[in-house]
């Protein structure tokens, strides 16, 4: 039986090899516009895992469409870079379009040099906090020919298609939906007024590319914005773009400004596909899902189930360039998956970073070429399976080493195990799951229940050390810390210990968090069993939801300092502050515990001593490093490496990336 995920399908005459396409992502590594090469050679190594198409961008249409960091399209001096780029996609075997997009109301004056950004109307933006100028119909008209001459470049330049970003809540987003055009002219007021300007864009890209260049759009199946499109409108928008100029569509969610979580990790999987289906149901052209389908199988099924006819995998193969190519040689296993974090592709762009990744540490870096074998191969022994060790264990194996791994517990992950414990954490377990898959692929020996001793080191004799054996959880200096009701934030997220029915959590920081919104969901309704009661309309819709909000604890957060979650990432912290008022988490700062009584707490706020009743008191004040090596190794005269929370505590991205070094530098 023939894999459906690698059935070819053609998009207006062009064929594609497979059904797997790498969406337009901001990478940040554009140069003045120019492209750069470290871009051309991101995509090259992308290409070289052999999707069916790779859409790059977004690319400018004019100088107040984006930023100095997005690749530029509105000059032709941007053509031999743009040529470079095709070029190298088409050379390392994938097919590539351009996505051109105008940010609208999304820019920042910053970026603009002071100049104002522009919106079908003069609506502030909550994003920027910025208020747009409105466009007068001659500058729409300039604009919808920008997008056309953009497109004409981006065909002379060698590229096989060419899309137009017409969701997420850009320009022409922005007129197609009433909360931004509040306009009285031809292009505002009804729906066929609205999508009037994107219809426009489209046909003028098809006029100037010609009828038999693959034109593809990437639109909103929904807003996601109260007062906004809904599904049934841009339904409507999406019959009129297939029955005229779009080859494809391209189906995205939200807006950036939406509060529904769309990249995250407690988005479940392939979990907006159903706005592809429905598209596709109203439309003749190929539909393309997007959005958290970061595995084969996932893909695979939306696919047999009719929910699409191609899958867009972006930061999937940010994190495994070589997806598409081990899916199809039946090597799935081998497979590192992306697990939505979003702590080196989301949080770096807020940084004003170029995109790097948790799970890959070469991504963002392929510019610096591969790592190179090692001129003598050295015996390295490595003390931590978490996911610092096995990345410095697996790079340096890849360099020709001699690698055995040594740790002490009874599984591979470390840390991991703890971040996927809360609800909508559980991708960083298949982060572990997918390293020692990896470990085992490479074959690299793994000891379990072992410590490494004196003993071990003068039996093993490495050449090298890496200690990776991570950190402990500090225990602050609080008068009561011994008493029976009283237990650790990484105990509770292991489920090793039983909490009340009232439960203080003392830190606020992210494991604070995590364990505050893991108690949380004890007691509330399981998945299935609100399917049910829904289906058989046993409760009410606003009955379902409080029973799928509210368990049967009840937490306080309290942390001393003046915020919660500061050292949480700014693409997943909104999420969870959300959903800790969702579950009903009441949180508590400039709050000090000065004791731990039998009765609960006592907290010291603005001066005064406050009482807090707790059943138990879970303690999450942080962690220290753990590494007991060190110094017995510096005495054995043995050359050694401390990565991860052994070095200094910080985030699994760092981890990782510091094993990745470690690795290199041997």
């Amino acid at each position: 039986m023939s894999d459906l995920l690698f059935d070819p399908i053609r998009i207006n005459n062009l064929t594609l090899d497979n059904r797997i396409y790498l969406p337009a992502m901001h990478l940040g590594m554009a140069l003045e516009f120019e492209v750069t090469d470290q871009i051309v050679d991101f995509y090259a190594r992308r290409a070289q895992g052999k999707p069916g198409m790779i859409c790059v961008g977004y690319a400018t249409v004019d100088e107040l469409s984006g930023n100095t960091q997005n690749i530029g399209a509105h000059d032709d001096r941007f053509i031999p870079g743009l040529t470079r780029l095709a070029t190298a996609i088409r050379e390392n075997g994938s097919l590539s379009a351009v996505q051109l997009n105008h940010a609208g109301r999304y820019n920042f004056s910053f970026f603009l040099d002071g100049k104002q950004p522009v919106a079908p109307s003069a609506v502030p933006s909550r994003m920027t906090r910025e208020t747009p100028k409105a466009m007068e119909t001659d500058e729409i008209k300039a604009t919808i020919a920008s997008f056309a001459a953009a497109a004409a470049r981006v065909k002379e330049a060698g590229f096989d298609a060419v899309e137009i970003l017409s969701g997420t809540g850009y320009l022409i987003s922005e007129f197609l939906s009433p909360l931004t055009n509040q306009r009285t002219d031809e292009y505002g007021g009804s729906l066929e007024n609205r999508m009037r300007f994107g219809l426009e864009v489209a046909g003028a890209v098809r006029d100037a590319v010609g009828p038999d260049f693959p034109l593809i759009v990437r639109m909103n199946g929904n807003d996601f914005m109260p007062g906004g499109n809904d599904r049934q409108d841009l339904i409507e928008y999406a019959k009129a773009l297939s029955g005229g100029p779009a080859d494809a569509l391209c189906i995205n969610v939200g807006w950036h400004e939406a509060r529904v979580p769309q990249i995250v990790a407690q988005v479940p999987r392939g979990a907006f596909g159903y706005l592809a289906r429905d598209i596709r149901a109203a439309v003749d052209v190929p539909v393309i899902a997007s959005h958290r389908i970061n595995d084969p199988e996932t893909a695979r099924d939306m696919l047999k189930q009719g929910y699409c006819d191609m899958v867009a995998m972006g930061r999937s193969l940010i994190a495994d360039p070589d997806l598409p190519v081990k899916s199809k040689e039946g090597r799935e296993k081998e497979i590192v998956h992306c697990i939505a974090c979003a702590q080196g592709c989301f949080d770096n762009l807020f940084k004003l970073k170029h995109v790097e990744c948790l799970c890959n540490p070469l991504a963002g870096h392929e510019h610096k070429g591969a790592a190179l074998k090692a001129d003598v191969p050295k015996k390295i022994l490595v003390a931590g399976g978490g996911c610092g060790g096995m990345t410095a264990a697996l790079t340096a194996r890849r360099r020709g080493h001699d690698v055995t791994l040594y740790e002490r517990s009874g599984r591979l992950g470390g840390q991991l195990h703890l971040a996927a414990a809360p609800p909508g954490r559980e991708e960083f377990a298949q982060f572990a799951a997918d390293l020692e898959n990896q470990l085992s692929a490479e074959k690299i020996p793994v000891v379990l229940n072992r410590e490494v001793d004196q003993e071990l080191l003068e039996d093993r004799k490495p050449d090298v050390v890496i200690l990776a054996t991570g950190a402990r959880p500090l225990e602050p200096p609080i008068p009561g810390m011994d008493m029976p009701h009283v237990a650790g934030a990484w105990e509770v997220l292991e489920n090793k210990v039983s909490t009340g029915r009232k439960v203080a959590v003392v830190g606020g920081g992210a494991v604070g968090v995590e364990t505050a919104l893991f108690l949380a969901e004890k007691g509330t309704m399981p998945a299935e069993t609100l399917k049910f009661l829904l289906v058989n309309k046993a409760e009410t819709p606003e009955a379902l939801f409080d029973m799928a909000t509210r368990g049967s604890k009840k937490i306080c957060l309290i942390e001393m300092t003046d915020k919660i979650g500061k050292d949480i990432g700014k693409s997943t912290k909104w999420g969870m502050m959300q959903d800790m008022g969702r579950f009903g988490v009441e949180s508590m700062t400039a709050g000090k515990v000065v004791r731990i009584t039998e009765a609960g707490l006592e907290i010291e706020q603005d001066g005064n001593i406050v009482d807090m009743a707790a059943d138990t008191v879970v303690v999450a004040a942080g962690s220290a490093p753990y590494n007991p090596l060190e110094s017995m190794v510096k005495e054995m005269g043995i050359d050694y490496r401390v990565v991860g929370d052994a070095d200094r505590i910080a985030m699994a991205f760092d981890a990782v990336h510091a094993g990745y070094q470690a690795g290199l530098e041997i």
